[in-house]
Formats: C-alpha cells, structure tokens, sequence
C-alpha cells in the first residue's frame, strides 16, 4: 500500500487488538496488513 493511503478510524476490543498484533509482529507484518488482507478476503468472499 502506498504511504498516500488514507487512515481510517476503527473500534476493536483492546485484548483482541493485542492479540492480533503480538502475531503480526510474529509473521513480521504490521497490523495494518493484516486489516487490508482481511478486509480483501471479505470483500472477495461476499460479493
């Protein structure tokens, strides 16, 4: 993704928000990869 993307403001569970980075930090990805990825496979799934 491009630095020029813009931020988008969310409300996660702060334990699930944890979680969720301590395994991107684990497979060397950022939070924010995993959101675009998740977000991709949803869109892919529903539509």
């Amino acid at each position: 993704m491009s630095k020029g993307t813009p931020q988008k403001a969310i409300r996660v569970d702060p334990e699930l928000w944890e979680t969720a980075k301590q395994i991107a930090y684990r497979r060397d990805e950022t939070i924010s990869d995993v959101i675009r990825r998740s977000l991709q496979e949803y869109i892919r799934d529903h539509s």
